[in-house]
């Protein structure tokens, strides 16, 4: 009887806490798997233990480590997201480890309680982007950290719904990525509109591009702020976008223009143009009849297109009014391995040899440089800006401040978390609400600790961050800065006075503008 008494008792616990977690919103993992679902987070939180003495430390996971994981997690919820007892990394004997130079008089930042401090740490570009070839619709971004371009179809339709608030809420512009403006997208984020080689949103039956859809598509969202011509993207360049036949339901079959029960295969290449010539002329096309500034997001590998496109750009008055580089250690929802692992350059050597490129020409000033590629982290955002990024672009890590967890599933539509995945039940656990609020803070926390770093080294925005800011060091007790490793001189690394001049001027005006 006794056995009877408590095993009654233990079923009644059960069933109260599958309620619970049926009912609640706040954990998209309980909601989708009740009561085992505790077992997750118990596990994680021994897992340091774990990991320390029998599986694996901090930095060793792959593709964002604990301690990267941790961070944003923090940060998203607003817990303490500082570390304690030093670091854990070898800083002597460890290959490429990034050394930040600061400064022995660095800036002082604001203190909460002082007129100057501005909780939501904003940092505007410091160009105007469509500027300098005067578009009618020229703005400047108004953050140098933005969302990177993640479809409806990969991304859920709650996960894309909690990127456009959690944007809106910190100021931010989210890139739409390749499958069209959906409904998700327009909860008054700001957009930029990724024109893909499958046209979709503004295509023909046919798979052409059309420019009187994309003329109504944007009348009707008057929150796209300029469009982004992706020639290739750093995970999968040369393959086309993959959305599999499992993830496409007849709402995506809709909005994209594409049929039901096979694989979204995006063509590797564009239609509408052939060459850098003809690329250029599409460019100032879609400028002059939408008024909006226009860029282009490839991933980088051979270096006469680059050359070519430079050239061109200095010498026939066409131009791009921003170039989002992207890395080959960028994220996907899915792609063949080796593309991967082995196609593009990785972000950091793809785009100084871009820039440089442009720096012989003298147009790189007339630019607004974009970073993609795994630059979620404070370090490595700033790496970006003192290789010459004026804004950066983040994908996977405000995944992971709605809920990813890593799993790698994203190709499989059985994403745990409902973030990649169009299964109705994973789905319904991903409230866009709450996890919207959790985007905007992680992507405050980030142009925070951006700052804070900046301040250190002494300068007040990250646009006057350097190559000579930043030192590499080996596993030979040896270092070299950045400028010397990526072949940067002097007059290309540092700003000169009427950037400095500009930028502080800038950044006075912002703090008069608090909201």
């Amino acid at each position: 009887m006794l056995w009877l008494w408590i095993g009654g008792i233990l079923l009644a616990v059960i069933v109260v806490v599958a309620i619970r977690d049926l009912t609640q919103k706040k954990h998209a993992i309980l909601r989708n798997f009740p009561v085992i679902g505790h077992f997750r987070y118990w596990i994680e939180t021994i897992g340091p233990e774990l990991r320390q003495y029998i599986v694996a430390a901090n930095d060793e996971e792959r593709p964002f480590n604990r301690d990267e994981r941790s961070w944003v997690y923090a940060s998203s919820k607003k817990q303490n997201n500082y570390f304690g007892f030093g670091t854990d990394n070898e800083v002597e004997s460890s290959p490429n480890y990034l050394v930040i130079n600061h400064n022995t008089f660095p800036i002082v930042s604001p203190a909460p309680d002082s007129p100057d401090y501005d909780p939501l740490y904003r940092i505007p570009c410091a160009k105007i982007m469509g500027g300098y070839r005067q578009r009618a619709k020229a703005f400047r971004p108004p953050s140098v950290v933005n969302v990177s371009g993640m479809s409806f179809g990969s991304l859920s339709a709650p996960a894309v719904e909690a990127l456009n608030i959690g944007c809106k809420t910190a100021g931010c512009l989210q890139s739409t990525g390749e499958g069209a403006i959906s409904p998700y997208h327009k909860k008054g984020g700001e957009l930029v509109w990724q024109i893909g080689t499958g046209y979709y949103g503004c295509r023909t039956m046919e798979g052409q591009f059309s420019l009187e859809k994309l003329k109504e598509n944007i009348a009707a969202t008057p929150t796209v702020r300029a469009l982004e011509v992706k020639l290739s993207q750093g995970a999968k360049p040369g393959a086309g976008g993959i959305l599999p036949s499992r993830k496409i339901t007849p709402e995506i079959s809709k909005i994209r223009g594409i049929p039901m029960g096979k694989d979204c295969v995006s063509p590797a290449t564009h239609s509408a143009f052939h060459d850098v010539d003809s690329l250029l002329d599409y460019v100032e096309m879609l400028a002059d009849e939408t008024g909006l500034p226009v860029g282009i997001k490839s991933a980088v590998g051979q270096l006469p297109f680059w050359r070519e496109l430079a050239a061109l750009t200095a010498t026939t008055n066409r131009a791009p009014d921003f170039i989002t580089i992207d890395g080959g250690e960028g994220g996907t929802g899915a792609a063949p391995l080796v593309f991967s692992d082995h196609v593009a350059k990785p972000f950091k050597l793809g785009f100084a040899s871009v820039q440089r490129v442009f720096q012989e020409q003298g147009i790189a000033e007339n630019i607004v440089w974009c970073g993609s590629g795994k630059l979620g982290s404070p370090e490595h955002a700033l790496f970006a800006f003192a290789l010459g990024c004026d804004i950066v672009n983040v994908a996977r890590a405000p995944m992971l401040a709605i809920g990813c967890i890593q799993a790698q599933k994203c190709h499989t539509n059985h994403c745990p978390t409902g973030v990649a995945t169009q299964n109705k039940w994973l789905v319904r656990g991903l409230d866009p609400t709450l996890k919207a609020d959790r985007c905007a803070n992680y992507l405050v926390a980030l142009r925070k600790e951006i700052l804070l770093l900046c301040r250190a080294c002494g300068v007040p925005h990250p646009g006057m961050m350097t190559a000579e800011h930043l030192e590499i060091v080996n596993d030979r007790f040896g270092s070299q800065t950045v400028a010397e490793i990526f072949g940067y001189t002097s007059e290309y690394g540092l700003p000169s006075q009427t950037d400095r001049e500009a930028v502080s001027k800038l950044m006075e005006e912002m703090q008069n503008t608090k909201p």
